[in-house]
């Protein structure tokens, strides 16, 4: 099949750039299985596993404006920023990688990052994020109680970092903060900037366990796979999609605090190969792109429901609806 895979972002990410992560990951997971990729996306963009055609960052929203880049034997555009209405006559999905504000109108055929998150926006229709394993470093090694525990993620108190600062303080037990801007911390609390690339890797190999102590409901969680990829446990909240990613054999789901001051007591027996095995089961690009095929250009319900029906089961073009089909009837 040959798939259109729209970007707005440069690409390979060259900080944190979780979406942009996503987005190649999903490449490399469909060329695996044998698609052709035609990447859209702005100049300089560079992924070995695709065709890129450079497109102008502003005529990249626009369906009309992005219609002529896309190769006429395209069967299939996946968006991953909103549009209103497909490109063109080409059948097309989207993926929406954000909380839309209330009232927002609806973006047809879209794909959301979780259960709770499509839910949320009155839709039944996710596809679970996936990584390639192979960008994390893996530690078959059982945890000890006196590693440091890593917070990764934006400083902000809607990503509760000030939980897990407040429990170092409590406990004295060894933190690293990597964040994106410079707080001051002393004591057992360790700051260490946003990381990328191998330090990223390395920081998440080594640590007892990730705080993602989640005060608002993410839309999916990525650095919570990306720990699970590194054999590392995962301390987490009942928010968001934190719930379908975090399983007793790989974390802990808590609501205070003081919950996960207790849980981080006893995390680092959770076995390093039990969290490999759940992230590659169920968070890889090749999952993600598992059935993302000819199977996906049919019905877009009989697909959609197989997307929703189980957790390990996921579906990358579950909605060319009707209007899509017909639309796509130009020969």
């Amino acid at each position: 099949m040959h798939i259109a895979v729209a970007c707005q972002q440069l690409l390979p990410a060259k900080g944190y750039g979780g979406p942009q992560r996503v987005v190649v990951a999903l490449v490399r997971g469909l060329a695996a299985l044998g698609h052709r990729i035609t990447l859209l996306a702005p100049p300089g963009t560079r992924v070995p596993e695709a065709a890129v055609v450079a497109v102008p960052p502003r005529k990249l929203a626009d369906p009309a404006t992005l219609a002529p880049y896309i190769p006429r034997d395209v069967e299939i555009v996946h968006a991953h920023f909103p549009l209103a209405r497909g490109p063109g006559a080409f059948p097309f999905v989207q993926t929406i990688h954000r909380n839309l504000k209330p009232g927002t109108a609806p973006f047809p055929n879209s794909i959301f990052l979780s259960r709770d998150h499509a839910r949320r926006h009155n839709s039944d229709v996710f596809v679970h994020n996936g990584l390639d394993p192979a960008d994390y470093v893996f530690r078959r090694f059982p945890r000890r109680a006196s590693q440091y525990d890593l917070f990764l993620g934006a400083l902000h108190s809607a990503k509760g970092y000030h939980w897990a600062v407040e429990a170092a303080k409590r406990t004295g037990h060894r933190l690293i903060v990597a964040g994106g801007w410079r707080p001051s911390f002393t004591g057992s609390i360790k700051f260490v900037g946003e990381v990328d690339g191998s330090t990223k890797a390395a920081l998440l190999a080594r640590a007892r366990c990730l705080w993602n102590p989640a005060a608002w409901d993410e839309p999916f969680g990525l650095v919570t796979i990306e720990a699970l990829l590194s054999g590392t446990p995962v301390l987490g909240t009942h928010r968001g999609a934190l719930p379908e990613l975090i399983t007793p054999e790989v974390g802990t789901l808590c609501d205070t605090v003081d919950e996960m001051i207790t849980a981080a007591e006893s995390i680092h027996t959770r076995s390093p190969a039990a969290c490999r095995a759940h992230a590659e089961r169920h968070f890889t690009h090749l999952t993600m792109a598992a059935l993302g095929s000819a199977e996906g250009l049919g019905d877009g319900h009989t697909a959609a429901r197989k997307c929703t029906s189980s957790n390990s089961t996921t579906c990358g073009y579950p909605c060319r609806s009707t209007a899509a089909r017909s639309a796509s009837s130009r020969g």
